[in-house]
């Protein structure tokens, strides 16, 4: 309900009522407020209107070197109507009665600007879905914002329009050298498959190059994290230029460690060391979780692989004797393979020995995905994806250095004099 305001010009005497509404005898003058603001913002927008269309009858002037009727001799061209376009300003929605001429093309200042304007929305509006803001919360920004709400078709339009971009970004052509380090990863989300709701994985890589810089690789969707869709996505990678890999960095997979022997058979595999010691802790009862920990941090925080091989064989003596039979079996046959980090120089060991770099990425994946809920499809969910890893590649992130690589070029120096 509308509640009005009045206001008695000749003093009336006012009167309180239950609901606190005063009333006034006498002359009145009711003042209806969202009338009134409609009123001002319809006078806004026409006022808007008035200007801009002025502005330009201006330029046709200046261009036809003569105003409208006015016969000279330095016409330079002459006027032949208008044509209307709409245009969103901040204002609403105005209609500019754009001139026609005849003997010259008319070219505008004013339109410009606002098609400036007006692509720096159609921006922030697919930015704000690709962050993950749902579309019913975008329209209600934009009406906000422009005085127009946005529809749902025009937002499908225009993430079509970045789609495109965010594809040619995914495809690009890999140009950082050699990628010694590959970290691997697979996330999952919810899409609509023929009417059900499914979880779709997609993969995702990221790589230090052979100056020392992250990069993000790319992502693409794996249905399902098996050898299939590793062997594809890896040799995707590799024909894109992904060149040099010594090592690959991930949770254990057998779809992806299969992969991994048949595109890049020269390649080690490093065992994520916080995934495996999760592995372990699902077969620990909760009281011992914590002194489980430091046991399994002991080992990969020795001097060598010897060292470390001695270190987790005493662990699992330990286990045994703690009754942890389990736990004792996992440290025993998965050890070796979370060990294949003391292959390489030291200087590097906290920064392969996990994924956590990758799981960073995934983490502000997770948050923006968590919005949308469930994708009407594969491909929605992996352009979100990669609109963030564009995002974030494009940050500090991506531009500061992430490891002195001197270190492994001399390691691989030693090891060919040596062979």
């Amino acid at each position: 309900m509308v509640v009005s305001h009045r206001y008695d010009f000749q003093r009336p005497s006012i009167k309180r009522t239950e609901e606190g509404i005063a009333t006034m005898s006498g002359n009145i003058v009711s003042v209806d407020e969202e009338s009134l603001k409609s009123d001002l913002r319809e006078l806004v927008r026409k006022t808007v209107q008035e200007t801009l269309n002025a502005l330009l009858d201006e330029e046709a002037d200046e261009m036809v070197g003569a105003e409208r009727y006015e016969r000279t001799a330095g016409r330079e061209a002459y006027r032949s109507g208008h044509y209307r376009r709409k245009l969103v300003t901040t204002s609403g929605e105005v209609v500019l009665d754009v001139p026609k001429l005849r003997g010259a093309t008319f070219q505008t200042a004013v339109i410009e600007r606002y098609r400036r304007r007006e692509t720096s929305v159609e921006e922030a509006i697919i930015e704000m879905y690709l962050a993950g803001v749902s579309v019913r919360r975008v329209e209600d920004i934009t009406e906000a914002l422009w005085g127009s709400k946005v529809s749902p078709a025009t937002i499908s339009e225009l993430n079509k329009k970045a789609y495109v971009h965010i594809e040619d970004w995914r495809n690009r052509p890999l140009q950082g050298g050699r990628y010694p380090y590959v970290y691997v990863d697979g996330i999952y989300l919810r899409r609509n498959w023929g009417g059900e709701y499914e979880n779709v994985s997609v993969l995702v890589a990221i790589a230090v190059n052979e100056d020392g810089f992250r990069e993000v690789l790319g992502a693409a969707e794996g249905m399902k994290e098996d050898k299939a869709s590793w062997v594809s996505f890896f040799q995707w990678l590799r024909g894109r230029g992904l060149d040099g890999v010594k090592l690959i960095v991930g949770d254990k997979c057998m779809g992806m460690l299969e992969a991994v022997g048949e595109v890049f058979p020269d390649a080690k595999y490093q065992r994520c060391t916080v995934h495996f010691y999760r592995n372990v802790f699902s077969v620990v009862p909760k009281s011992k979780v914590k002194i489980v920990a430091k046991m399994l941090k002991a080992i990969h925080a020795q001097e060598s692989k010897k060292a470390s091989r001695e270190k987790a064989k005493a662990v699992v003596a330990e286990l045994r004797a703690m009754k942890l039979k389990e736990a004792a079996k996992k440290v025993e046959d998965g050890i070796e393979e979370t060990l294949t980090y003391c292959d390489f120089p030291s200087e590097h060991w906290t920064r392969i020995r996990t994924n956590n770099v990758i799981e960073r990425l995934n983490r502000e994946i997770r948050r923006r995905t968590r919005v949308v809920g469930t994708f009407p499809d594969g491909n929605s969910a992996l352009m979100l994806v990669c609109a963030r890893l564009r995002h974030v590649a494009g940050t500090q992130w991506g531009n500061k250095k992430y490891m002195n690589m001197k270190h492994l070029e001399a390691a691989l120096d030693d090891a060919s004099i040596a062979g």
